[in-house]
């Protein structure tokens, strides 16, 4: 077992409650349409957003339909192209686990988290390759069978109860780099960029991309710069902001799904324990200033 501790620190906050006190606090301050988007074009000086039942029109566009989305395959982005060998997921338990801990483990074919969540219940999600999952007949097999190799998994599984009826699952999650700009199109979130969950910083992420579009989109909205120049400055500031992370992310993956490598990486971290805070911090980047 490695232990370092996180420098930024982080809260345990289930999507759902995440997500509700951000759409409450976003209702304070806009009006919300529910409906699909199915193609944005850019007619001049502004954009058409074309949705199942109306064509809107707006002046600056913010794309943020998470990892993939029809408007990928409208823009034939290279990423949707491919098919993704990655599939997640996630279930909430009745556990006892420390307030003040996050556990990575990894097992065949992938790597598992557990956090504990403001209800006081624990998040296990995990990300496996779907040639290692399509060997058993569901996800509770899968469980018994793969994730109980790992003895910290096993104990974990002897006790939590599960809360929902079944896991969520996602498929063809795709870590394929990608552009924060495509087609004269400002991207966010994970549509600009989707960092492995082993660093656990992918919110982290979406809210600081967010914060930088909107200082570029304001300076834009209020004629300071042009839409071309909004587009480079974000592009460019997105980049130098979270590149090397994915990159880092990239190769933490590998080495945790190579068992040598993984052994290895044991093995000298046992020795040279300062790198492990070193790695943490690679993969998080710096406190966001306001």
């Amino acid at each position: 077992i490695k232990t370092a501790t996180l420098p930024l620190g982080g809260i345990g906050v289930s999507r759902y409650s995440l997500d509700l006190e951000l759409y409450n606090k976003a209702k304070e301050k806009t009006d919300f349409l529910l409906d699909r988007v199915l193609d944005i074009i850019l007619n001049h000086n502004h954009y058409e957003v074309i949705t199942t039942d109306q064509k809107l029109t707006a002046r600056q566009v913010i794309i943020a339909t998470g990892k993939r989305s029809l408007l990928d395959k409208k823009l034939a982005r290279p990423f949707i192209q491919k098919k993704s060998p990655w599939l997640a997921v996630k279930m909430h338990y009745k556990f006892k686990m420390s307030n003040d801990i996050v556990e990575l483990h990894a097992f065949k074919g992938g790597y598992a988290g557990l956090s504990k969540i403001e209800n006081g219940n624990v998040n296990l999600c995990y990300l496996v390759n779907y040639e290692s999952f399509k060997e058993y007949k569901d996800i509770n097999a899968f469980n018994k069978e793969v994730l109980t190799q790992n003895k910290a998994l096993k104990e974990f599984f002897k006790v939590a109860v599960p809360i929902w009826e079944k896991p969520i699952t996602i498929s063809q999650i795709s870590f394929e780099q990608k552009q924060p700009v495509e087609g004269k199109l400002l991207m966010i979130g994970d549509t600009a960029g989707l960092i492995h969950p082993l660093c656990g910083n992918g919110m982290a992420m979406a809210i600081h991309s967010a914060q930088i579009a909107s200082k570029y989109v304001t300076q834009y909205l209020q004629n300071e710069i042009t839409r071309d120049q909004m587009l480079i400055k974000y592009s460019k500031s997105w980049r130098k902001t979270f590149s090397s992370r994915l990159l880092y992310g990239r190769w933490l993956q590998k080495v945790l799904l190579h068992k040598k490598l993984t052994t290895l990486s044991y093995w000298f971290l046992e020795r040279l324990p300062f790198l492990l805070p070193i790695i943490i911090k690679k993969t998080h980047g710096k406190e966001i200033q306001p």
